[in-house]
């Protein structure tokens, strides 16, 4: 998962200078975030077997280029610049979040898996009933 945020990051700088543009809407920032960054960072996360950890990098990760994308507010009151708070920020990225997307993607795999049926050894691994016995001894290293 490291590298995938790797590449990600890495694909963001790519793109940045049209991110960080005054000239783009906040709507086209989000499509090239949706359409270029997104699945470069989510390829293969149908398999991924995530730790809370884990799922809090990757919430940070699309916080801090959502961040990016939506500049800083100027607050009222102190008439200051700020970052923007994560609430605010869920209410203008009106899309789920990058683990709800996983959360999904992965429970489709699981729909596809089931309707494979029994005749691949998946199958067998997702239900919880593999077949034959363990060898004896200290399971060999792979």
């Amino acid at each position: 998962m490291k590298s995938r945020l790797k590449s990600g990051n890495a694909c963001y700088h790519l793109v940045q200078n049209l991110l960080s543009s005054s000239m783009l809407s906040k709507n086209l920032k989000i499509k090239i975030y949706r359409t270029i960054i997104l699945p470069v960072v989510l390829y293969g996360c149908e398999i991924w077997s995530l730790t809370m950890r884990e799922e809090c990098g990757l919430r940070v990760s699309e916080d801090r280029t959502l961040r990016r994308i939506f500049g800083p507010k100027r607050d009222e009151v102190k008439m200051e610049w700020r970052k923007l708070h994560n609430e605010k920020l869920n209410d203008l990225y009106s899309s789920p979040n990058i683990v709800r997307v996983l959360k999904s993607r992965r429970m489709r795999r699981v729909g596809h898996v089931a309707c494979i049926g029994k005749r691949r050894g998946i199958y067998s691994v997702l239900v919880g009933k593999p077949e034959g016995k363990r060898s004896l001894g200290t399971p060999r290293h792979r």
